[in-house]
């Protein structure tokens, strides 16, 4: 068993999240698979190393035993990964592709540290979430970056940092919306395909609101150029305008009091940005050392 890390690695993220649903989003494989592998762990070891309980898993003695072998493996492991890159000591340039938010906005926050990691440069590629893994396919770029989970057989797919989406004007609006405020507002909209766009238009739907009623103005398909858009419009008229945005790209703007933000009462419009990779580098070591570096940083 020792020669498959990748079991122990299921079995320190179900103890982890003490789920095995949760475990399944976080490692991008599916629930059965999962299960199958503490299966195999326990076969292995010829005993239960974790009960289901209805507020989640226990570890029992025997698991609490092997908890604390695995994390002493994993960091042994961890440890490695910069001796095995420079044994490698390849040149070359990694292609990270990423959607607009991210690209933008997160990404280049990490992207020294990635150089310095796999020792080598980092070059950075922005454009849609289903383009990016069209690139991952043909083999164009490395490691994907993306907003919305363009499933493909061939891709596995890690559950990353998470994203709000929330309301934004340059004047200082409700904290809370209903759908008779949302009536009052002039809009920027983002376009049709975008999957911020899909994610509201599902939530205007529950609350009973028509996009057809909005005053637009405009439609964007750019976050930059939306906020540029709203940061300087005029801030005297009676009804303000706003559009909606990730989070990560309003922050700054937001601490700063340029921006304000809003959110619709009993509503939290989430979602989790993703790590892609093809199943073909799953044990590359340039991917394996990127992505547990960004698998690392947990809250961004």
């Amino acid at each position: 068993m020792l020669k498959d890390f990748a079991k122990l690695q299921t079995f320190l993220m179900v103890t982890k999240e003490r789920s095995f649903s949760k475990a399944s989003a976080k490692l991008g494989i599916s629930q059965p698979a999962v299960t199958q592998q503490i299966k195999f762990i326990e076969d292995y070891l010829d005993t239960k190393i974790v009960q289901r309980k209805k507020n989640g898993i226990l570890l029992t003695k025997e698991g609490e035993d092997l908890y604390r072998i695995a994390k002493r493996l994993e960091k042994a492991i961890q440890s490695s990964e910069k001796d095995l890159i420079n044994i490698i000591n390849k040149e070359f340039t990694f292609v990270i592709g990423s959607s607009n938010a991210i690209g933008n906005y997160v990404l280049p926050n990490y992207l020294n540290e990635i150089k310095k990691r796999i020792s080598n440069e980092v070059h950075m590629s922005v454009d849609r979430s289903c383009r990016i893994i069209d690139e991952i396919e043909n083999k164009k770029i490395d490691l994907g970056l993306i907003e919305s989970p363009v499933f493909r057989d061939d891709i596995i797919y890690r559950q990353w940092i998470e994203d709000e989406l929330v309301f934004f004007s340059n004047q200082p609006i409700k904290k809370h919306l209903i759908a008779e405020d949302l009536l009052g507002f002039n809009w920027i909209c983002r376009d049709e395909n975008s999957h911020t766009r899909k994610l509201v238009s599902e939530v205007f739907e529950e609350i009973g609101v028509q996009c057809n009623n909005f005053n637009v103005l405009s439609v964007m398909e750019s976050p930059t150029a939306i906020k540029e858009a709203i940061l300087y419009s005029d801030k005297n008229v009676e009804n303000p305008l706003v559009s909606v945005m990730s989070r990560h790209v309003i922050k700054n703007e937001v601490a700063n009091g340029q921006l304000f933000e809003a959110r619709i009462k009993n509503y939290k419009l989430e979602r989790n940005f993703y790590i892609a990779y093809s199943k073909d580098r799953k044990h590359d070591a340039f991917v394996e050392n990127v992505v547990n570096y960004l698998l690392s940083l947990n809250k961004v």
